[in-house]
């Protein structure tokens, strides 16, 4: 439990004076400073957006990522009761916890705006490239001017007994006879102990990304190694970016702001009488290569399908899907997409996609 804080100012190198805590209507201050300054909270955190609203009518005070590609729900308490305000994080937390990669990322760049996007702002952030897979796992945080005794047993009873990842972080506002404004921030439980409990008594949602190394073995057991390492090696250098899923290797290309994943391979289901799967965004396809939509499908093995992300996929998350039999339609699928004279913006490799 948070104990009261007490500040003293020191005055002529001796002498101690106490400071007064005051209100000064401390919450409707504490969200611009958080949305100026998100390192108040923790160094660790990069807001992406702000009064969210999420799909059952809800409004997110602050939405942000952490280092990891977490989602870190902010919510300020305000005149809210104990029942309303977990109730009202848990709420947005199960809205959270479906968000996809691309849904996250259309998110933060619409508030990040020019400060975007998305993976340049995390970069700066964090000193490193954003993750293919975000969202694995996410945090609750309450932030509040004072925690009542039934909000502080309440997030106890979450984090001790479930393992929810929740907690609470209270700002104390002094101000000294000169008129000088000082805030102390404390949290309710020690985030790492929060952390840890959560991890220990939870698993993702997700599985982890499989490696290159894992998936290149994938491809020697279901036989289509050849195929696999022919593919690889020309794609690999005719988009900006390779990353891997939980069953996919893709192949990323950067889009205006973003990096999308447009061409995945996939050994897992393949085999020497199929072929080596494949899946294919064809309108972000032809969009990288300069083309009509209409053409991908020519660049492609026969016996394609249509193929979408997900039941109900928008044209941008759909696409085709096939097999490449043998060696000769794997040269031939490379050479159709030399001869578009499509160059590489970057050359990056990076693990985890979508």
């Amino acid at each position: 439990m948070p104990k009261g804080v007490r500040l003293w100012a020191i005055r002529g190198g001796k002498d101690l004076e106490e400071l007064p805590q005051g209100q000064l209507e401390l919450e409707a201050r504490i969200e611009e400073w958080l949305a100026k300054d998100i390192s108040i909270i923790s160094d660790d955190l990069l807001v992406i957006g702000r009064q969210v609203e999420t799909d059952y009518g809800g409004i997110i005070d602050l939405l942000c990522l952490n280092s990891r590609g977490d989602i870190v729900i902010l919510e300020l308490k305000r005149d809210k009761t104990p029942r309303e305000i977990t109730a009202q994080i848990l709420d947005y937390a199960s809205w959270v916890s479906g968000l996809s990669n691309d849904r996250i990322t259309d998110l933060a760049n619409a508030y990040l705006a020019e400060r975007g996007p998305l993976d340049e702002a995390f970069g700066k952030q964090f000193g490193t490239e954003l993750p293919e897979t975000l969202n694995s796992h996410h945090e609750m945080l309450i932030v509040a001017s004072m925690i009542d005794g039934s909000s502080e047993r309440i997030i106890n009873y979450l984090s001790d007994s479930y393992g929810v990842n929740i907690n609470a972080v209270t700002f104390h506002y002094f101000r000294d006879k000169q008129g000088q404004e000082i805030l102390g921030r404390v949290f309710l439980v020690d985030p790492g102990q929060v952390e840890r409990q959560a991890r220990e008594r939870t698993s993702s949602k997700r599985a982890p990304n499989l490696s290159r190394e894992e998936l290149q073995a994938i491809a020697v057991d279901k036989g289509v190694e050849e195929l696999y390492q022919q593919l690889v090696s020309g794609l690999a250098s005719l988009f900006d970016r390779v990353g891997t899923t939980r069953t996919s290797i893709a192949f990323i290309g950067r889009m205006g702001q973003n990096y999308n994943t447009i061409f995945s391979l996939v050994p897992n289901e393949s085999g020497p009488d199929r072929g080596l799967r494949y899946q294919v965004y064809a309108q972000r396809l032809a969009e990288y290569l300069g083309i009509e939509k209409g053409r991908v499908a020519s660049l492609l093995p026969e016996a394609w399908e249509e193929w979408k992300g997900w039941v109900g996929a928008t044209k941008t998350y759909s696409g085709y899907a096939g097999f490449f039999r043998n060696a000769e339609e794997v040269r031939e699928f490379l050479g159709k997409l030399e001869e578009l004279g499509k160059k590489p913006q970057a050359s990056n490799t990076v693990e985890g996609s979508e």
